[in-house]
């Protein structure tokens, strides 16, 4: 790839998708810093947006990964989110990326919990805004319908298309235009197999090598 980031510092938080070995924390992590960026990364399983505007409880496990470290996990009761405030005062990004939308869907309830989704979201933008950080947020992708989640694709066409009109000023990219309803396996119904991740850490690269921000900051035309 090429350094198309060179020189950015990108923090990124998110849910279960962001905590295990070879999930996103590996392969999107791995996908932006050979193009250059300096990556910070942070998962909680479990955790909704808002638990992620102060400490919170990551109820299955946290996990981090410092530029080129490995990804640490913690999967202890005392597992937490990080407030994304301190995140970013110490980390200093230009940009942050937030992968958050199948923790939030509700896939075994009747309804898609607007109000309580609305809540959760503002609560972490407000954040963003405050910071003045440039800002990207990764919606859920199809995964396959059943399992252990009860994953639907009519729920999470539903809480996506939801999603994109709630998170200003991130910049919503839509996981669900990189592949059709289950195209890409899983091992759940909601978490894919490595080749799964592996195609959506680059579709997500992808996008974000020309958000309007990034091309400002890394001087493309």
């Amino acid at each position: 790839m090429k350094a198309l980031l060179a020189g950015m510092v990108i923090l990124m938080i998110g849910d279960s998708h962001m905590t295990t070995p070879g999930y996103l924390i590996t392969t999107l992590h791995d996908n932006l810093m050979k193009q250059g960026a300096i990556v910070y990364s942070f998962g909680a399983c479990g955790a909704n947006a808002g638990e992620w505007a102060s400490e919170g409880e990551a109820p299955c496990g946290s996990a981090s990964r410092i530029k080129g470290g490995a990804v640490k996990t913690d999967r202890s009761s005392s597992a937490s989110t990080h407030a994304l405030s301190q995140l970013i005062s110490t980390y200093k990004p230009n940009l942050v990326v937030i992968v958050l939308g199948d923790t939030m869907a509700g896939y075994t309830s009747p309804q898609l919990a607007k109000a309580w989704i609305w809540d959760q979201v503002s609560a972490l933008t407000d954040e963003v805004k405050s910071s003045s950080t440039a800002c990207a947020w990764v919606g859920p992708g199809w995964g396959t319908e059943g399992g252990s989640f009860g994953k639907t694709f009519a729920r999470v066409k539903e809480a996506s298309d939801y999603l994109a009109t709630i998170t200003a000023p991130c910049y919503y990219i839509n996981s669900l235009v990189f592949s059709k309803p289950g195209e890409w396996g899983t091992i759940d119904g909601q978490h894919y197999n490595s080749a799964g991740y592996k195609n959506w850490g680059a579709d997500i690269t992808k996008v974000i090598d020309v958000l309007p921000p990034v091309k400002a900051l890394t001087g493309q035309q």
